[in-house]
């Protein structure tokens, strides 16, 4: 079964590491988000980004997800692997093994996002035993 819904970004904070000439550059940002739908709560999100120019970038990272996902309470650890092309983010993410908490503890958790507009996006996951 999929579950569905959106989160919005309430906080980001990017700070370039290194920058080289016509918008190739590295670096990290530091993201709050708050979760509606089938999956409520909130994440703190750490990113490193690989700018390929201004439009586009390729980036890794890690979620921490405190909140309900279908009724089960608990916390849980996602790594994301994502991509920024002419506005839109998009990322496949995955729980990490063990990371789950509460009643979340033992699931495994895949699924995707992609932004829409004014910092909000939908997502969609599966939860497996």
């Amino acid at each position: 079964m999929s579950y569905k819904g959106s989160f919005s970004i309430q906080k980001w904070d990017e700070e370039t590491l290194n920058e080289k000439s016509e918008g190739v550059k590295t670096s990290h940002a530091t993201i709050k988000q708050t979760y509606t739908g089938d999956m409520s709560g909130e994440s703190d999100v750490e990113f490193l980004m690989s700018y390929q120019s201004e439009t586009k970038a390729k980036f890794v990272g890690f979620e921490f997800f405190v909140g309900v996902i279908d009724g089960a309470r608990g916390s849980v650890t996602l790594q994301h692997n994502g991509r920024f092309e002419n506005g839109v983010a998009s990322s496949a993410f995955t729980s990490i093994e063990d990371s789950a908490t509460g009643e979340l503890a033992g699931r495994i958790i895949t699924g995707s996002f992609r932004s829409g507009e004014s910092g909000v996006a939908d997502y969609e996951l599966t939860l497996a035993s």
